[in-house]
C-alpha cells in the first residue's frame, strides 16, 4: 500500500461539489484540502516556486460562468497547474466553458452539432438567422443554469452582444412535440458514472434543473449517445465533465460540455454521486491507490457536509461585499439591445420588474412563464409575465428572470428586488439620481 496523498479542490466559492469531493478523498484514506482564498499563498524565491499548502495534486473547481472577468480565474488556476498536476487543465476549461469554442473544437469530429452562426456584426447575424427558419436558439457563448439562452422567432432582430458576453444563434433541436428534454452524462476518467433525462420546467423549453426541471435516471443509455458523450469530452480534454445531450430526428446533437456540472440533480436521479470517482482520480494521478469497491459504495451517498479538515468556511468580510444604493445606473440587456437606466432598488421584491416598453426596446423575452405578484391592498397579488433580461451592476453580470410591468407611470423603468440584491448591502442614502425626488411608487 502506497503511502497517503494530498489532494487539493481549488473552488473559491462555499461548493457543495468541492466538500463532497473532500469527503471521499478523507473516506478513501487519503487527505483533502481545500484550495481557497483564506490559504492559498505561492511564493517564488531564487527561481524556486513554492505552493502553501502543500498538495500533491489538484482538482480544479472553479466557477468561471458567472465571474464577470474569467480571465482573473483562468489565470489563477493556470498559475497553480504550473506547480502540480491538475484535473480539469485551465485550458481545456478555456474550451468547455466557451459554448461556440466547443463547437468550433467538435466542428471536424464525429459528434454530431446543431448548426451554428456567430458573426459580430449585427447585420451579417440577422441575415444569417433567415436560414434557421421559424423558430432559432439565441444563447450567450459565457452562460450557466440556463441563463442567457432564449428561444426567438424569425421576426426577432438580435444583437452580436448581450450586455458585455458575445452571443450566437444555434439551431433548435426538437425531437417531436413532447416536453423538452435531454441528456445529462457524467463522465469521469473516460467512464460514464452517471446518466440522468432533464425535463423542462412549464411554460419553458429549457431543462436546466436549476431552473426547476425534472429529472429522472437512465439505465439504459443508448450506444450512440453514449459514444458521442465519451468522445466530446475526450477532445474537449475534460477529466471529469457534464455533457449534454439533445435528440433531434436525425440522432444526437451535442449541446455543452460543463467542466463544473453540479451533482445534486444527478444523485437525485440516479443515486450516484460522481464525487468519489473525482476523488479516485485524483488519487490515483497522484500515485496514490484506492479500492474500487470503496469507491463504489461511497457513490451511492453524497457527503456534502464541511469536512472536518477543512476548518469553518470563511465568511466573506464586509468591505469585501459589495455596495448597491438605493438608486444605482445599471446596464440592462436583451436578445437585440442593452440600456443603460437609473433602477431603483426594492428589498421587498422577491422578483426584479422591467417596464413593458423597455423590455421591448432591448429585445426582453420571449415570455417563458407568468408569476404572482402582490401589490399594495390587492391580497390574490396580479398575473404578470416573466421574461429573461440580464442586468450589469458594476463589475457584475446577473441573468435574472424579471416580471413584466407598465412602470410608465412610475420614475424607475427596472426595479431590482432580492434576485440581484442579495449579492449585495444596500445602502438606502446612497442615490445615483441624487437631484430625483424620492417616490412612494410600489
Amino acid at each position: 500500500m502506497t503511502e497517503p496523498v494530498s489532494v487539493g479542490v481549488l473552488s473559491l466559492h462555499n461548493s457543495k461539489e468541492t466538500k463532497a469531493i473532500l469527503n471521499a478523498v478523507e473516506a478513501l484514506g487519503h487527505t483533502g484540502v481545500w484550495l481557497r482564498e483564506d490559504n492559498i499563498c505561492v511564493d517564488i524565491e531564487d527561481n524556486e516556486a513554492v505552493l502553501d499548502p502543500h498538495v500533491d495534486v489538484i482538482a480544479n473547481r472553479m466557477l468561471l460562468s458567472k465571474t464577470e472577468q474569467p480571465a482573473e480565474l483562468l489565470g489563477l488556476a493556470l498559475s497553480l497547474s504550473q506547480l502540480r498536476p491538475m484535473l480539469n487543465r485551465p485550458r481545456n476549461v478555456l474550451t468547455a466553458f466557451h459554448k461556440f469554442a466547443t463547437a468550433t473544437t467538435l466542428a471536424s469530429s464525429d459528434v454530431r452539432l446543431p448548426n451554428a452562426t456567430l458573426a459580430l456584426d449585427s447585420t451579417r447575424l440577422n441575415d444569417e438567422k433567415a436560414k434557421y427558419g421559424d423558430e432559432v436558439v439565441y444563447k450567450t457563448a459565457i452562460g450557466t443554469h440556463g441563463g442567457g439562452t432564449w428561444k426567438i422567432g424569425a421576426d426577432e432582430r438580435v444583437n452580436p452582444r448581450v450586455g458585455n458576453r458575445y452571443a450566437f444563434l444555434q439551431e433548435l433541436v426538437e425531437r417531436d412535440s413532447d416536453r423538452h428534454r435531454d441528456l445529462r452524462v457524467y463522465v469521469v476518467d473516460d467512464r460514464i458514472v452517471g446518466t440522468m433525462r432533464r425535463y423542462a420546467p412549464e411554460n419553458d423549453w429549457r431543462t436546466n434543473v436549476a431552473l426547476g426541471g425534472d429529472v429522472e435516471g437512465v439505465d439504459d443509455i443508448p450506444d450512440d449517445a453514449a459514444e458521442m458523450a465519451l468522445e466530446a469530452a475526450d477532445l474537449v480534454g475534460l477529466d471529469y465533465a457534464g455533457v449534454d445531450l439533445v435528440e433531434g430526428t436525425d440522432g444526437w446533437h451535442l449541446l455543452e460540455v460543463n467542466p463544473t456540472a453540479g451533482f445534486k440533480g444527478l444523485f437525485e436521479a440516479t443515486g450516484v454521486s460522481p464525487a468519489p470517482h473525482v476523488a479516485k482520480l485524483a488519487i490515483e494521478t497522484a500515485g496514490g491507490e484506492v479500492d474500487d469497491d470503496e469507491v463504489a459504495g461511497l457513490a451511492k451517498t453524497l457527503d456534502d457536509s464541511l469536512p472536518e479538515t477543512a476548518g469553518p468556511t470563511p465568511e466573506p468580510a464586509a468591505e469585501d461585499t459589495a455596495t448597491i444604493g438605493y438608486t444605482e445606473d445599471v446596464l440592462v440587456s436583451g436578445t437585440s439591445g442593452t440600456e443603460r437606466v437609473v433602477a431603483k432598488s426594492d428589498t421587498g421584491a422577491a422578483r426584479t420588474s422591467i417596464d413593458t416598453r423597455l423590455a421591448a426596446e432591448i429585445g426582453a423575452g420571449p415570455i417563458k412563464s407568468m408569476t404572482k405578484v402582490r401589490s399594495g391592498s390587492v391580497k390574490s397579488g396580479k398575473a404578470r409575465p416573466v421574461v429573461d433580461i440580464v442586468v450589469g451592476v458594476g463589475g457584475d453580470r446577473h441573468t435574472v428572470a424579471a416580471s413584466l410591468e407598465d412602470r410608465g407611470h412610475m420614475d424607475y423603468q427596472l426595479l431590482l428586488g432580492r434576485d440581484i440584491l442579495q449579492e449585495y448591502q444596500v445602502d438606502v442614502r446612497r442615490r445615483s439620481d441624487a437631484s430625483t425626488p424620492d417616490a412612494d411608487e410600489e
